[in-house]
């Protein structure tokens, strides 16, 4: 025990062995795929070859144990205190890595230090996390008023924008899971759900654009009964009125079967202006419904709807003006709108032929047919888990799966045994990069998410990488450590 004052500080606890262990078998686990997937059938090299990327990995390993050991031994309080500071440093190393870094693979985002190559955009996860942190410690924060919401937004958007200026969208996307902390703290359910609305619209109006239904395309028509949809839900979900919500979705079913009465006497019908009038009708009720119950719920639905119509007019200008040839691509090849086999589509369809090789118990170690003869680009790297795939099968890659989950659940236990609010913050910031991390890595390896480039955490090669995620988790371990206990 260490005493300040009259306060009691409790230093003394033990470290979470189950995670530390989850962590070394990870490490590990990752070191022997690098050294599968990097392996050369005519030029072999042992796994600790420092000229081979195993043995490189080995040397990165050594350093994050070190770095590891460093962290648990530093004074927790030292993090809180210096939480801003770190955030400052990592802002400006951002900074200086947009304006010196030379371009690698279409993106500025490595800082190259003698024979050392550094991407600080990986250090930011956890300067992110810790200044969340700090400030919902804050005394009396409540993270809807007005300045605590602009000032947590800025603190995720700012290093968002710099890293997308660097070419480095995948990244940038992963700050935004960030959400899940602000979601945990105080952010209501709504704004998450139009998170994942905004999804929706977006998948929808791309992929069903090519084909116009009177007035609107395909997409936008379904997307609009969709909204109405979700209108309704959102009436019962708020007001509790079942006959409200029933009579928005009823309104839109007499306004469709209106439609489709008239044109049975050959007078040809305009769904999509039919779809438009039925969000009208339903619009015009939820204003009648505020104005005659005061209640601001009718508004903000109503507001909802609107700012959805005006989200899926803007869809078609974000993915033709505003994204990149290549980032089109990759969301084309997807979703299914496009093959090309031979460019944005090579990386996932060699993956799913390598993944779909391993059987179900896969070819054995160093015996993957596709990782050896080099057709999977980035195999060592972003697609590591193909390796997995075809050495180990199904059942190697579900194992893995397995203990991923059983690793973030063990976090998310930690998280909310946390006697601080400064911990738990902290704690669901490692969950959400972690989340985030596993379910797109493995998403674009199969094929059912866009390729944006993220690693695998601490399978993926990279000592920025595996630095970046052991100084992520090991400050979680000692602030855990440090908990007060009764």
């Amino acid at each position: 025990m260490v005493y300040q004052g009259s306060r009691e500080i409790v230093e003394k606890g033990k470290v979470d062995w189950v995670t530390v262990g989850f962590y070394l078998l990870f490490v590990l686990l990752g070191w022997l795929n690098i050294y599968a997937a990097s392996f050369d059938l005519e030029n072999a090299t042992s796994l600790f070859d420092l000229s081979g990327r195993a043995g490189m990995q080995l040397v990165w390993i050594g350093t994050s144990l070190l770095l590891a050991f460093a962290l648990l031994k530093i004074e927790v309080g030292f993090y809180e205190t210096y939480a801003f500071l770190f955030y400052l440093i990592g802002i400006g190393l951002l900074v200086i890595t947009l304006l010196v870094a030379q371009e690698i693979n279409g993106s500025r985002s490595w800082l190259i230090i003698g024979p050392v190559r550094l991407q600080p955009a990986e250090f930011m996860k956890f300067t992110i996390a810790l200044a969340l942190a700090r400030v919902f410690n804050s005394y009396g924060f409540r993270l809807m008023e007005r300045k605590n919401l602009l000032m947590v937004s800025s603190i995720i958007l700012l290093p968002v924008l710099l890293v997308i200026a660097q070419s480095e969208t995948g990244t940038a996307l992963v700050y935004l899971s960030f959400l899940l902390v602000m979601y945990r703290e105080g952010l209501p359910g709504g704004v998450l759900f139009m998170g994942i609305a905004s999804v929706i619209y977006f998948v929808l109006g791309v992929k069903f654009s090519d084909v116009q239904i009177g007035f609107f395309s395909e997409g936008e028509l379904i997307t609009i009964i969709l909204i109405i949809s979700f209108a309704g839900a959102m009436v019962w979900n708020y007001m509790k009125r079942m006959k409200a919500a029933l009579f928005t979705l009823l309104l839109m079913g007499v306004t469709f079967f209106a439609a489709y009465v008239i044109s049975l006497f050959s007078i040809q019908i305009d769904w999509g202006i039919t779809a438009l009038i039925a969000f009208s009708l339903v619009a015009v009720y939820l204003i009648y419904m505020f104005f005659r119950y005061r209640k601001k719920h009718y508004l903000y639905i109503f507001l909802f709807m609107l700012g959805s119509l005006v989200f899926l007019e803007s869809v078609e200008y974000v993915f033709y003006d505003v994204l990149q040839p290549h980032q089109q691509m990759r969301i084309k090849v997807t979703l299914g709108m496009e093959q090309d086999l031979s460019g944005a589509g090579y990386h996932v369809g060699q993956s799913k032929i390598a993944i779909g090789s391993g059987g179900l118990t896969g070819k054995g170690f160093l015996n993957g047919t596709q990782t050896k003869l080099k057709y999977v680009p980035e195999q060592d790297t972003d697609f590591i888990f193909c390796t997995i795939g075809e050495e180990h099968g199904f059942i190697g890659s579900t194992l893995t799966l397995i203990l991923f989950m059983a690793f973030i659940l063990r976090l998310l236990n930690l998280a909310e045994r946390q006697t601080t609010t400064f911990g738990r913050t902290y704690g669901y910031g490692v969950v959400s990069i972690f989340i985030f991390h596993l379910l797109v890595n493995i998403g674009m390896v199969i094929g059912i998410m866009p390729v944006i480039g993220i690693p695998l955490p601490f399978f993926s090669y990279g000592g920025s990488s595996l630095w970046g995620f052991t100084i992520l988790l090991f400050i979680f371990l000692r602030i855990d450590k440090s908990r007060k206990r009764t």
